[in-house]
């Protein structure tokens, strides 16, 4: 397995600059080129820029990123063809939660010049900011626990950065207090769904047939299936720091910012239901005085199979799904940056 990050000794890890790599993908493989600044991009991240560009700072994780598509094809890319004079910095970081999102803005993007951030919340990400250690692959392909930094609420209500520099070397989860080991991000996607589908077969009430997706999406849409429900309730701890870090991230920034939502496919097929998630980032965005836009009306699609079309297997955008979130996004991003550039 190609290595592609390296450590990091406050987000704990990032790509390995300069970086050209072709990596396997259930999409057939794609292309991974970073810049000196170890960020999956074919420019370099300068400073100052030319006063007639309009420029973004994108944060965000693998869907951000763009895993599983080459870099000409994320919906960054997607974004910068459909608005002339705009360009984004995608300082996407795969398997990374809110909370390193807003360590990477403050320390490699604070000084760079912009008119507006976006902060793509991966709406699973709520799990990855609750979490302490993340389940990573070595060079071999072996599981292995690597800690994060996280941030807490004191007793006093401040928002408080632990766990920095984090461990380099790999941690065995045996070796963890029993108390830490919860505080491992899981791995796997929907433990619920896949006992209830195991029952369901167990039962005899599903056959063979189940290994056709559209069996299972029909009977989670049938049971009202929730994966992300963290969101429902607004005093959840989890939501409380992630609160926290939405908030603290916009009030203390001087440039428009945007908090966008990046649903799963359960989401955009209408098989889960996503007012929950939508209620809690639209009120941290507006508390703070932030913009709030959701992309997921704009990729729904009349049916299941159509919107499938839009992810690979591994449930991360294809090209096709990258391009129908930008074009989702596009109106509502030209329009507030024709605002900043009035009020400017």
């Amino acid at each position: 397995m190609r290595q592609v990050y390296q450590y990091d000794p406050v987000v704990g890890y990032k790509f390995i600059p300069e970086l050209k790599a072709r990596l396997r993908h259930v999409g057939g493989g794609y292309l991974v080129k970073t810049n000196k600044a170890g960020f999956q991009s074919d420019r370099e991240f300068l400073g100052p820029k030319n006063p007639e560009t309009r420029r973004i700072l994108l944060f965000g994780d693998s869907f951000t990123a763009g895993e599983g598509v080459s870099n000409g094809f994320r919906y960054s890319d997607c974004l910068e063809r459909m608005l002339p004079g705009l360009e984004i910095y995608n300082y996407g970081l795969p398997a990374s939660g809110t909370d390193q999102h807003y360590l990477l803005y403050q320390n490699y993007a604070k000084d760079i010049d912009h008119d507006l951030v976006i902060i793509a919340v991966f709406v699973e990400n709520i799990r990855r900011v609750a979490s302490r250690y993340r389940r990573w692959f070595d060079g071999r392909g072996n599981p292995v626990v690597y800690a994060k930094p996280y941030y807490q609420i004191s007793d006093t209500g401040e928002l408080e950065l632990c766990g920095v520099p984090p461990q380099k070397a790999p941690i065995a989860e045996g070796e963890l207090e029993a108390s830490e080991r919860q505080f491992v991000a899981a791995t796997e996607r929907f433990p619920t769904l896949k006992k209830m589908l195991k029952w369901g077969q167990q039962n005899r009430l599903l056959s063979g047939a189940l290994a056709n997706q559209d069996i299972k999406d029909r009977l989670l849409k049938l049971v009202g299936y929730q994966p992300i429900k963290e969101y429902d309730n607004p005093n959840n701890r989890d939501w409380l720091v992630m609160r926290a870090i939405l908030e603290q991230w916009i009030r203390n920034h001087d440039r428009p910012v945007v908090v966008m939502p990046i649903p799963l496919f359960h989401h955009v097929a209408e098989i889960a239901n996503p007012s929950s998630y939508q209620a809690r980032l639209r009120e941290a965005a507006a508390s703070a005085g932030g913009h709030y836009f959701d992309p997921l009306e704009g990729m729904k699609r009349s049916s299941i199979a159509a919107c499938r079309e839009m992810f690979f297997e591994d449930a991360h955008l294809n090209k096709e799904g990258h391009r129908i979130l930008a074009a989702s996004a596009a109106p509502e991003l030209s329009s507030l940056l024709k605002m900043q550039l009035v009020e400017g």
